[in-house]
């Protein structure tokens, strides 16, 4: 029997799994700030903090930094040191971000010659439906 082929899948094992256990905060309950803390200040700094919940050991902070962008925040609940941020986008369009243009010229009027029954603004019919039953 060969061992080469076990000993190198065994320690590939043993380095994905700690590679995967690095995006978890790691600090000791006994030393977690409180939540509180850690809203006074984001507020102070300008966020507007929705929400602060636990996730992975890591507190993880939704709401608007600064700018006024929707972010998401995770913290180190011991230090409140900043572990990664994830800046969400606002539109209702996952897959347009063109604020209607298809609709509109770019200098807003209709420049554009496409039909309002073919095409509905974000998804709005206006109007009565017609049904016809056989």
């Amino acid at each position: 029997m060969n061992i080469k082929p076990l000993v190198i899948t065994f320690s590939l094992l043993l380095m994905s799994g700690s590679a995967l256990a690095d995006d978890d905060c790691d600090d000791p309950i006994a030393g977690w700030q409180p939540r509180e803390n850690l809203r006074q200040k984001l507020e102070a700094e300008g966020w507007k903090v929705f929400r602060i919940k636990v996730d992975d050991g890591c507190y993880e902070v939704k709401g608007r930094d600064p700018e006024g962008r929707r972010a998401e925040a995770e913290y180190s609940p011991a230090t409140f040191e900043l572990r990664g941020m994830e800046l969400e986008d606002d539109d209702d369009d996952d897959d347009d971000d063109d604020d209607d243009d298809d609709y509109r010229g770019k200098s807003g009027n209709d420049s554009k010659s496409i039909n309002k029954e073919q095409a509905p603004r974000k998804g709005i019919i206006t109007g009565r439906p017609t049904v016809t039953v056989e």
